[in-house]
């Protein structure tokens, strides 16, 4: 038997063929289920979310299927402190957090590591796409999965060479399609299980209705929707309705599209302008964390920057400051930066590392 590795298993097709994969290779596989969020009793059941109870069993096929151990760890109490509670605290404060970021982060790589540890195992796995590469000088490097549709690398810039030396991405190298194809190979239950869209505990997708639950309506703060010359349009009941570059929702009627273009959480108030009025010249950005890259602080490093996960790297300088911040400036374009989000920095397929958008640098 090899080495012992634990995966954590969601009850989907990508850790599935994962845990999979890693038994064929020879690893001694504990696959885990994590156990993050209550079933929400007033919230119709749905299949494409994760962490139910049907989830759970479909992971438990899997490994009866295959053979390895399988167990459910509860880490509900610490999900709640360490990703729902950044999530409303986020959106009360005005920004967009990005919860899978703060997950793989917070639990995925901390809490279900040390689990790992007291059983004894020498790696954790996922079925994330992405890649781990180690250089002939021994350091690892993050990154893109060969999919670049599906990669993920995204949301794991925070993983630092101690992480990366005990993870294993067994999907990496793969396309969705192969995924699946080598799920019905294998008779897996789930080959054809459609994925996850929704945010585990939004399931509904009404992310204002949550935070309202969450926080209390004594938390919401209330206040102005404006234009750009400051003229007051409507009035609003809460900041969290609010995402940078949001159109719809806004209760405003003017003569052309409005959208969001900033937030201001000290007072309420909600600044809105044209399309064109959106764009930065480049962000700050706070907690940043570089994978294994050492660089002089306070010059620039040419970078492609991603500020969202859909969108498409720009092309950036990015200065490292003190006190884990950095300036990014565009080379190209003006995106609308939106705070909250993560903003990961790239060569070529090498993820450099990132951070969290603290604000906009104005165009």
């Amino acid at each position: 038997m090899g080495a012992r590795v634990m995966v954590a298993m969601s009850g989907g097709v990508d850790s599935s063929v994962a845990a999979a994969l890693l038994c064929e290779s020879g690893y001694e596989v504990v696959g885990v289920a994590m156990r993050l969020t209550p079933e929400a009793a007033h919230l119709p059941r749905r299949r494409a979310t994760c962490c139910s109870h049907e989830d759970f069993e479909d992971a438990r096929r899997v490994a009866e299927r295959m053979n390895f151990p399988f167990y459910v760890v509860d880490l509900r109490e610490d999900f709640a402190a360490r990703v729902i509670g950044n999530f409303v605290s986020e959106y009360l404060a005005g920004r967009t957090p990005n919860p899978c970021v703060m997950c793989n982060r917070e639990i995925k790589f901390d809490r279900l590591w040390q689990r790992a540890r007291a059983i004894g195992a020498d790696y954790v796995a996922t079925g994330h796409y992405a890649r781990i590469l180690r250089g002939a000088d021994g350091r690892f490097r993050l990154m893109r999965a060969a999919d670049n549709s599906k990669d993920q690398s995204y949301f794991l810039f925070s993983l630092r060479q101690e992480e990366l030396s005990r993870t294993i991405f067994p999907l990496g190298a793969m396309a969705k399609s192969e995924v699946r194809a080598r799920a019905r190979e294998l008779g897996l239950a789930n080959a054809d299980k459609p994925e996850s869209q929704e945010i585990c505990f939004v399931p509904d997708g009404d992310y204002a209705g949550f935070v309202e639950r969450a926080a209390g309506r004594g938390d919401v703060r209330g206040g102005a929707v404006v234009d750009s010359s400051g003229n007051t349009l409507a009035r609003h009941a809460g900041i969290h309705h609010f995402t940078i570059g949001q159109r719809r929702g806004l209760g405003v009627a003017a003569g052309e599209p409005m959208y969001v273009r900033r937030i201001d959480s000290h007072n309420g108030t909600v600044v809105v302008g044209r399309r064109d009025e959106l764009g930065a010249a480049g962000l700050i950005a706070r907690e940043v964390s570089l994978v294994d890259w050492q660089c002089e602080r306070g010059t620039p490093h040419r970078v492609d920057v991603k500020i969202r996960y859909r969108q498409t790297p720009v092309p950036a300088e990015l200065s490292i400051g003190p006190d884990c911040r950095a300036q990014v400036r565009f080379l190209e374009g003006r995106p609308a930066v939106t705070p909250g989000q993560a903003c990961v920095f790239y060569r070529d397929d090498e993820v450099v590392g990132g951070g969290f958008i603290e604000r906009a640098l104005e165009a």
